[in-house]
This record gives C-alpha cells, sequence and structure tokens, in this order.
C-alpha cells in the first residue's frame, strides 16, 4: 500500500525539501507504551513520543526497502537517523507554535479538501473511499478526529511557511550567469606529449636507487594482511551426479511448470480509463489526427505511463478489448473500449510470440535443476549429523574423512579476486573470513545456493612489505613510469613556455578533430596539435582523460596554454576560442529554467531554514532525552 499521507501533508514535505516529516510519519509505529508521552516542545506546541516512533519506524522501513535487508536500530544511529527525525518533528512544532501564537488556522472546507484528494483514501474509482479512510485509520491505531486535527495543523504550517518563502526567486543576473557558464563552450588544442619527446630514453637505474625507492615507497609493494583458513564445503553441484532421478519425475516438474513452457501469444498492454465515453472518444481522435502522442494523453489525466500498464496479457485476460488488441499487428492504441471501470482507450506496446517448449526440449534442464534441488535436500537431511560432529569435537580434517565434505585451503585477503567456482566468491564466506578469528570453533555456515561450509583461522599474516629480491623487476618499472612521468613533466612545462610565446595563427587551425603540426628546431619531435571544437563541460574527447577537459575550461584566456597531469599521461592543452551561451535558444531556455528553479529551492531552503531557527530561540525548546531513549530502546 502507498504511504499514506493527506495532500496537504506531501506539499509541506516537498517544498520544505525533506525538512518536515510531519502528522503521521507513515504509520509505522501506532502507539508508544511506557515512559513519558511526550519527547519535547517547542515553546506551548508538544512533540509526542507516538509521533516520534511512528516517523522513525517509517524511515527505518524505507531504508530496509532501498537496501535490500533490515536495517538495525543501531545502523539508524550510525547514519544520525534518530537524530534527524528529531530536528524534522521539532521544526514542524517550531511552525505549529508559530501558527498557534499569530492565530493563523484553516476551516472544515480545507481539511475535507485535504482528506478527500489524498491517493490513500481513494476507491477503485479514483474516488474517496469512506470505507477506506475509516479502515486504515483503525488500522494504524488513530480516530478519525485526531487525524483531522492534524491535518489542520498541517494546513496550517504549509500556510505560514507559503508566508515566509512566497514570492523567493532567483535574481535574473545570477540565473543567467550560472546558465551561460554551464552552456558555455569552448575550441581547443591539446597534445600528448610521449618518451619520444624526451632528450633522451629513461635510463635503468642502478641497484642502490631500485632499493631506495623500494623503502621510500614500502605501502605500493607491501602484501595486504593474508588469513590462512582451512575449510570444508558441500554445495548441490558437487552431489549433483549422486541424484538418480526418474522420469516420471521429471514429468511432474514439467506439468508444475507448465506456464513457464506452454504460453499463448501474449501483448505488453495498458489500459486508459477515462469518466465517459465522450472524453475517451474526444482523446482518440486526436491521436488519430497526430495533434499528441498517446503519452501526452496519459499525462493529461494525472498519470504515468507506469500507471496504466497492464504488463503483458493473453486475449483472454483482456476480455472485451481481447480482440481489438490482438488484431493490431504492430504497437498502437485502440478504442474506445467499455470496461468494468469505464470506457478505456489501450495500448498495445509489444508482441510476445507463444512459447511452446516440449517436454523433450525441456528435459535437459528439468533434470539439472532437479539434480541441484535434490541435492541441496540431501545437505539438509544430513545437516544436524554433519553439525553433531563438529559439536562433538571433530576437527575440519575429521569432518572431510567422514562425510562428502570436501577440505580445503586458502590464503584470503580482502582484496583478493577469486575465480569463478572458487568459495571465496561466496559473499557468506567472505563476511565469515573477516570475522573468524584463531579461538572461534568451525561451525556449518550456509551458501547462497544451499550449500554448507565451515572455516578455521589458522594464521593472521600481517601486511608485510615484500623482499626486494623477490619485486625487483616490479620495483623497477614502477621506478621507471615514475621517472618517466616527471620528465615528461618537465619536459611538458618547457614547451608549454615554447607554445605559449608562439602560438599558430587562428587562420592556420585545423578542423575538427585534426592536426596541425608546429615546427621547432631545439625539439627532438614536432609539436602536434589535436583540435576539438565546440565542447561543453560535460562533454568528452574519445580516448582522453576528462581531466584535459576539465583543465580546458578553467583556462582564463585564449592562447593560453597550460600542462594537464592526468595519472601516467601527460598533455599540453591551447584555448583557441570561447563560445558565449545563447540563453534564447531551445537549450537555453530549458537550462536557464531548470537553474531559476534550482536556485529558487535554494534560497527558499535557506530563508526557511533562518525562520525555522530563529522560531525555535523565540518559543524556546525543551527535549526530554530520556523519553527519546526509551523508544530508542524500544524500536531495537
Amino acid at each position: 500500500m502507498k504511504n499514506l499521507r493527506t495532500h496537504g501533508k506531501s506539499t509541506i514535505v516537498w517544498l520544505l525539501m525533506g525538512m518536515l516529516v510531519l502528522g503521521l510519519g507513515g504509520f509505522g509505529v501506532t502507539s508508544f507504551s511506557g515512559g513519558s508521552s511526550e519527547i519535547g516542545s517547542v515553546g506551548g506546541t508538544k512533540v509526542t513520543a507516538n509521533d516520534y516512533a511512528r516517523a522513525l519506524t517509517n524511515q527505518i522501513q524505507a531504508y530496509s526497502q532501498q537496501a535490500g535487508q533490515q536495517v538495525t536500530m543501531a545502523q539508524a544511529q550510525a547514519i544520525g537517523l534518530p537524530q534527524s527525525i528529531q530536528a524534522q518533528l521539532f521544526t514542524a512544532a517550531a511552525l505549529g507554535e508559530q501558527a498557534r501564537r499569530i492565530g493563523v488556522s484553516v476551516g472544515d472546507q480545507r481539511v475535507v479538501r485535504s482528506i478527500s484528494q489524498a491517493d490513500g483514501f481513494k476507491g477503485p474509482n479514483g474516488s474517496f473511499d469512506r470505507a477506506a479512510y475509516g479502515a486504515v485509520l483503525r488500522n494504524q491505531g488513530l480516530s478519525e478526529g485526531e487525524f483531522e486535527e492534524q491535518v489542520r495543523q498541517d494546513e496550517a504550517r504549509l500556510l505560514l511557511q507559503r508566508a515566509v518563502i512566497g514570492g523567493v526567486t532567483a535574481p535574473q543576473p545570477l540565473v543567467e550567469q550560472t546558465a551561460g557558464w554551464l552552456l558555455e563552450r569552448r575550441d581547443i588544442s591539446w597534445h600528448e606529449l610521449t618518451e619520444e619527446e624526451l632528450a633522451a630514453p629513461v635510463e635503468d637505474p642502478d641497484e642502490a636507487t631500485l632499493k631506495s625507492w623500494h623503502e621510500a615507497n614500502a605501502a605500493r609493494f607491501t602484501a595486504p594482511e593474508t588469513r590462512k583458513i582451512t575449510y570444508v564445503w558441500l554445495t548441490p553441484e558437487m552431489l549433483q551426479d549422486e541424484v538418480d532421478l526418474d522420469e516420471a519425475a521429471l514429468r511432474d516438474s514439467y506439468e508444475q511448470r507448465i506456464d513457464e513452457f506452454q504460453q499463448p501469444e501474449r501483448r505488453i498492454t495498458g489500459r486508459l480509463i477515462f469518466p465517459s465515453l465522450e472524453e475517451a472518444e474526444a482523446a482518440k481522435a486526436r491521436l488519430d489526427s497526430g495533434e499528441v502522442p498517446f503519452e501526452t494523453i496519459i499525462a493529461e489525466r494525472g498519470l504515468s505511463v507506469d500507471e496504466i500498464d497492464l504488463g503483458e496479457m493473453t486475449q483472454d485476460d483482456l476480455g472485451a478489448a481481447g480482440e481489438a488488441v490482438f488484431a493490431l499487428d504492430g504497437p498502437g492504441v485502440v478504442g474506445p473500449i467499455q470496461t468494468d471501470l469505464g470506457p478505456a482507450l489501450f495500448s498495445m506496446n509489444a508482441i510476445l510470440d507463444p512459447i511452446d517448449i516440449s517436454f523433450e526440449q525441456a528435459q535437459a534442464d528439468l533434470r539439472g535443476e532437479a539434480a541441484l534441488d535434490r541435492a541441496a535436500r540431501m545437505i539438509d537431511d544430513r545437516l544436524n549429523e554433519y553439525e553433531d560432529l563438529l559439536a562433538g569435537g571433530a576437527t575440519l580434517e575429521d569432518v572431510a574423512a567422514e562425510t562428502p565434505m570436501e577440505l580445503a585451503q586458502i590464503d584470503w585477503s580482502d582484496d583478493m579476486n577469486p575465480d569463478h567456482g572458487s568459495i571465496a566468491a561466496y559473499p557468506a564466506f567472505r563476511e565469515q573470513a573477516v570475522e573468524v578469528t584463531e579461538n572461534d570453533f568451525p561451525t556449518l555456515e550456509r551458501l547462497n545456493d544451499g550449500g554448507i561450509f565451515a572455516m578455521r583461522l589458522d594464521e593472521v599474516v600481517a601486511p608485510t612489505l615484500i623482499a626486494f629480491d623477490e619485486i625487483r623487476d616490479e620495483v623497477a618499472e614502477d621506478w621507471r613510469a615514475e621517472e618517466q612521468h616527471r620528465q615528461l613533466l618537465a619536459r611538458a612545462e618547457e614547451r608549454r613556455v615554447e607554445a605559449a610565446a608562439d602560438p599558430a595563427p587562428a587562420t592556420d587551425q585545423p578542423e575538427d578533430g585534426d592536426t596541425a603540426t608546429t615546427l621547432d628546431d631545439s625539439a627532438p619531435v614536432a609539436l602536434t596539435w589535436t583540435q576539438d571544437k565546440d565542447l561543453t563541460r560535460d562533454g568528452w574527447i574519445d580516448g582522453l582523460p576528462m581531466d584535459v577537459l576539465t583543465q580546458a575550461f578553467a583556462i582564463d584566456e585564449p592562447g593560453s596554454v597550460e600542462v594537464v597531469d592526468a595519472g601516467n599521461r601527460v598533455f599540453l592543452v591551447r584555448l583557441d576560442a570561447v563560445h558565449a551561451a545563447d540563453l534564447g535558444t531551445e537549450d537555453g531556455v530549458r537550462v536557464s529554467s531548470a537553474v531559476q528553479q534550482r536556485l529558487g529551492q535554494s534560497l527558499q531552503t535557506d530563508i526557511f531554514d533562518y525562520y525555522a531557527r530563529a522560531a525555535q530561540r523565540q518559543a524556546g525548546i525543551e527535549v526530554n532525552q530520556s523519553a527519546i531513549n526509551a523508544i530508542n530502546a524500544q524500536i531495537q
């Protein structure tokens, strides 16, 4: 079910850019038993324990859904979530206190409109459903009176908030300057320096130099911590060949999954319902005339493409619309067609061919999947036996000798890149390998494919500087790369001065992507420029690091040349021309509008933040930390 907030609440949350979590806070916890009934106040406006518990629980649930796993209270505290919720609630209370002191309120009509427009209280026909409204509130332990009073307070806060930030817009000069900066285009030329441009090749270092380099850059030549682990493991794949499957079992599996192997033709379909047949016919006429695309009609109904999507449908699934939709031989829109929900237009977006896979064709896959499934069950059946062996003091070597589990060893480190099929590729093993200590007794753990394992940490080898003799060639290669890079940077600075003193005439510039050669008799290799024109800040040049373009847009004057150190590559970059943005174009208008909106929101947020802080100071804040601690402990 969607998060049930009123229209007014949603507006407040969006306008305050996430600063407020008001009222229900998402219907998380319905009550808080024990301790104080409030966690604090701003002036005479209380922040209740239930409000805090609901808001905090709701946010933890939202984070858990995003993460794909349950977020604990300890994790929530580590990222500062409780403190953030408290700040939001106290800000809301400050607004409520201000509204109360200056007499800002709303009437019953405004409250009724907000509730009736809330999506969570609408029925199948898109209108307010009185029964759903009452059921939702009862489910959350709220009376209608309590909820409606919260809506009234939220609407009053919204009026106050609008008054504070109303009329605040970004200054036009700032908008134009920002948009112009974003849309500015430049012509540049670049040249990459290579070893051939050095006066002499990089000489091989002597042993003393290499040994000093090895010592001075010990971090580069240090092996990470290694954990020497002995383990036993057993996976369904290891037992697959031992599983005996008869054809009857495979046929049963085939029949149980017949929908995967036998499917009629399907169409990916959308359905857009209209209040009346006349409106549906008018919309279809506009589509047929080419006046607007179907997406525009959808948006005019206040919906998105995803909200009208029916997914894969057979002709029978579509009922009365089936014949018309399946008569299309390509994507299109048919209708209006009368449905149980009213007249509708149906969009057909793709044709999915029928699936007809016989048992003989599916048998090989069925056998493999069934064998793995049977093997996983075999492991489960003997799990207690293996656990009893370990609990009875058997070593991993004993377990491997008495069971099908296989014994192996691994030198594990955080930066290892395990091969496919290695136990180190399993997340469960990696997690355990980090946590296990030399004092831990081996215990059975699960793998995500139904397998099991147990491990023993034999030794922890601390990060160790690898002996010079073992990696001499690697040290020499590292030194040579660094020395070559240093010399290239020095040579690039020399060439930069030369190029800046005698830049190529603008009339001699090559076409975009072409090269031009500037001869320099004192240089071992001619300086060759490659030019790229009309570049934007968010653009790129094929084959070049982004640092080249970034530096090109940092150069102040056309004709200037800069050295770009891009990791292991060195470039000269010359600014040839700067093209001011034309804010009158379609892109210019679009970007200017987006910049104005973003800057305006930022100013509104800042102003409202100052106002809320002042309101809190004026009214005075009281915080009941013991109540907060009690709620935090209850949500653990």
